[in-house]
């Protein structure tokens, strides 16, 4: 047996925790009880190992945090985000900084004062993740102001040539390609686009991509194109209301700005009493955490979110230790994932 802290690490444990960290129990042993013979970075995956299993890491390998970041998220709702968020405060915490999660919530504390509550709490720096800076009509003068404070920043998903920060994005336009290319490969010749308001970065270049993609692949025009784009709510309830306005326009396939919407679009075919994928084929954006057990299991874009957030940390961390990044947009490649909400055309 190990000992850790108060506690004891069993056998069974131990073997949990070198599984989580991909190495054998003897290195987990050599580390837990602070024996020479293992590398720093060994060392700290093991002890990352520790912290997402839950359990207490001995008091003499604790170590002091080296700062405060900040993590702003737009809601929980989505399983996206959380799952976004999740990553990027293991690999901070890998860093050995202390991530502070904030939710904006409908009626809560805004975004602005909730960067006020982490610049009063001394924060070395923040992640915004789909904030008012992918908002076309927001004011973005407020993170020049940030700026201003020397808080360091880098931005997810939404781009504004008027911020100077790293941005981190997937890209939208290629994403709307794939999954229209997809659809046509199925022999569908009426596609249609359920995606989120107009105001939003993402949404634009969704917007672009599929627009382009059915021009080229359809032979359609830009206003036939446009006809089969209906905008709404980044929800179930908006995929519902959207799909039912597509599917009275004679769509056999369509493409859903997120995995929600795309769950509400099956429930307004399943509602017309047609079925999924025999009927309507259905597309989702994300790969959202369960996303692959629903019924059937969902044909969806997969967002690079790892990969998405190790470069948010690298590039912020950069900046925190006085190195500034690369003021740019840093785009990252979608997946197409194929599994049972997409089939053969039979119109």
């Amino acid at each position: 047996m190990v000992a850790i802290g108060s506690g004891i690490v069993t056998t069974a444990r131990l073997s949990d925790i070198a599984a989580q960290a991909g190495v054998s129990e003897a290195t987990v042993s050599r580390v837990l009880n602070g024996k020479a013979g293992v590398s720093a970075t060994t060392r700290q995956t093991v002890l990352a190992a520790l912290d997402v299993l839950g359990y207490e890491r001995p008091t003499r390998l604790r170590q002091r945090s080296a700062g405060l970041i900040g993590l702003i998220i737009p809601e929980l709702n989505n399983p996206i985000f959380p799952a976004l968020a999740q990553v990027i405060e293991q690999v901070l915490s890998r860093h050995g900084y202390t991530p502070v999660l904030c939710t904006q919530t409908p009626g809560g504390s805004t975004e602005d004062e909730l960067v006020e509550l982490l610049v009063e709490r001394g924060v070395s720096g923040i992640v915004f993740v789909s904030g008012l800076h992918a908002d076309t009509t927001a004011d973005h003068e407020r993170y020049n102001k940030l700026i201003g404070r020397q808080v360091p920043f880098v931005m997810i998903n939404g781009y504004s040539e008027r911020i100077a920060a790293p941005f981190i994005s997937p890209d939208d336009r290629a994403a709307m390609w794939m999954a229209v290319q997809h659809l046509v490969e199925l022999g569908h010749t009426k596609i249609g686009l359920a995606i989120g308001q107009r105001r939003f970065v993402p949404v634009l270049r969704k917007v672009e991509g599929f627009r382009a993609a059915v021009q080229e692949l359809l032979g359609v025009t830009e206003e036939e194109a446009d006809g089969w784009i209906h905008h709404t709510l980044f929800s179930v309830e908006g995929g519902h209301a959207a799909a039912g306005v597509l599917l009275d326009k004679g769509c056999t396939a369509i493409v859903c700005g997120s995995d929600m919407m795309a769950l509400g679009a099956i429930r307004a075919a399943r509602q017309r009493g047609l079925a999924v994928p025999q009927d309507v084929s259905v597309v989702g954006f994300d790969d959202s955490p369960l996303i692959a057990f629903t019924e059937p299991p969902l044909t969806t874009i997969r967002q690079p979110v790892e990969a998405m957030a190790i470069a948010a940390v690298d590039a912020l961390l950069e900046e925190v230790g006085g190195n500034p990044a690369q003021r740019a947009e840093f785009m990252f490649q979608p997946e197409l994932v194929m599994r049972g909400s997409t089939g053969a055309s039979v119109r």
